[in-house]
């Protein structure tokens, strides 16, 4: 839920970090920048601890020049992933207040002219299922899906090497 109130994160972090840095040799923080404008580098450089690189996940699954591209091609994307398209109902639907106050749609999505989901799974009874759950969440919000196929390869790659011996 950070991710809708990013401001929020690095506090969030900085205290897990010393809640689990008196119990753990090491700790790496499973979160890319996400909006935190710095903020979470900040904190990770004061504590000494490293976190997953890039802006945010999507860079993780689509690779960054992917990601800028999608921009450059529309620059009114919403992105989604896996998990967004799972969670849409709660993460952006209630915790927006879309489902106690539909007309605030508009206000939260007028600048965006597509979804595009960057698919992880590779599961085709799971892609089926997601896939209905996709095209339902981009016309909650009145946009046109389109699908990507990323796989999760980016994600587990930055996870080794995050958690990787040093």
């Amino acid at each position: 839920m950070l991710h809708n109130r990013p401001e929020r994160i690095a506090p969030a972090v900085e205290e897990a970090v010393a809640q689990l840095g008196a119990r753990y040799d090491r700790v790496v923080v499973g979160y890319a920048d996400c909006g935190t404008y710095g903020a979470l580098d900040a904190v990770c450089e004061r504590l000494g601890v490293e976190r997953l690189p890039g802006l945010h996940c999507y860079d993780l699954f689509a690779g960054p020049s992917a990601v800028e591209a999608l921009r450059e091609e529309e620059p009114g994307t919403y992105l989604l992933t896996d998990f967004l398209v799972r969670s849409f109902s709660r993460t952006v639907v209630r915790e927006l207040g879309l489902d106690r106050h539909p007309e605030l749609c508009d206000d939260y999505f007028r600048h965006y002219a597509r979804v595009v989901w960057l698919v992880q799974t590779r599961d085709p009874q799971e892609l089926a299922e997601l896939r209905g759950m996709a095209q339902d969440a981009a016309d909650r919000i009145g946009l046109p899906l389109t699908v990507r196929h990323t796989g999760a390869g980016g994600l587990e790659t930055a996870l080794a090497a995050l958690v990787s011996p040093r």
